[in-house]
């Protein structure tokens, strides 16, 4: 079995992941605690990925990464970067199917805390800046590393809008589930077994492990 395709799937992962959590952070709180007319709007389209199918999404994405059109063209003209059939062109797509799976479990966690909390820091002399970082955050880390969790295991599973994006390049945009697809239509299915248990393990114990580590986060905060 090839190994590379799944060393591929992880590392899109984890760039992905840690991606979006800088990205979520801020946008988390704001869709939280922000006031702002147009939330609804923001909000639909942060969810536009729960309920597109991922080739509609792949398609669209596909023609905004075209050198064709004026957003790739301009980004391969000015950064001589080619999102289509490349790795960063997965990694910004996955970024954007994958947002709300990272965005909607912060915000969740955040609006479960004490409203006390914000207005003790306040009252108390901290700034926002503060209040965040120092008071809010480390009073949900479950939903931080639940968020993690479920952006990490929803790009490992990504198949339309990679395929659609990346195609099928080895070493450079052959995931393990186009890989999977491959071994598939050409009836090997001992391979793709292979790579489906492998994919399901992989996951199985990582899943297992942080939501371990979520549930005594949990016990420590209720028993605190």
């Amino acid at each position: 079995m090839d190994w590379q395709p799944l060393w591929l799937t992880f590392r899109l992962a984890t760039i992905t992941s840690l991606i979006l959590l800088v990205l979520a952070l801020p946008l988390a709180y704001w869709l939280a605690f922000g006031k702002f007319r147009a939330r609804g709007i923001v909000e639909a389209v942060i969810g536009m990925p729960l309920v597109l199918p991922p080739s509609v999404i792949g398609f669209y994405l596909l023609l905004a990464f075209s050198p064709s059109y004026s957003f790739g063209a301009f980004i391969e003209k000015v950064f001589g970067l080619r999102l289509v059939f490349s790795f960063p062109g997965l990694v910004i797509a996955s970024v954007l199917y994958s947002l709300p799976f990272m965005v909607y479990p912060i915000r969740a966690g955040l609006q479960s805390l004490p409203a006390s909390l914000r207005e003790a820091s306040y009252t108390l002399g901290k700034s926002e800046r503060e209040t965040f970082f120092r008071i809010l955050l480390p009073n949900c880390k479950p939903a931080v590393l639940t968020a993690f969790v479920l952006t990490f295991a929803h790009t490992v599973g990504e198949f339309g809008v990679v395929l659609m994006i990346g195609g099928n390049i080895p070493g450079v945009t052959k995931v393990a589930s186009v890989a999977i697809y491959n071994e598939v239509e050409a009836l090997n299915y001992a391979a793709a077994n292979q790579y489906a248990l492998v994919l399901f393990a992989i996951t199985f114990v990582i899943l297992l492990i942080v939501y371990s580590i979520n549930n005594n986060l949990l016990r420590v905060r209720q028993s605190s």
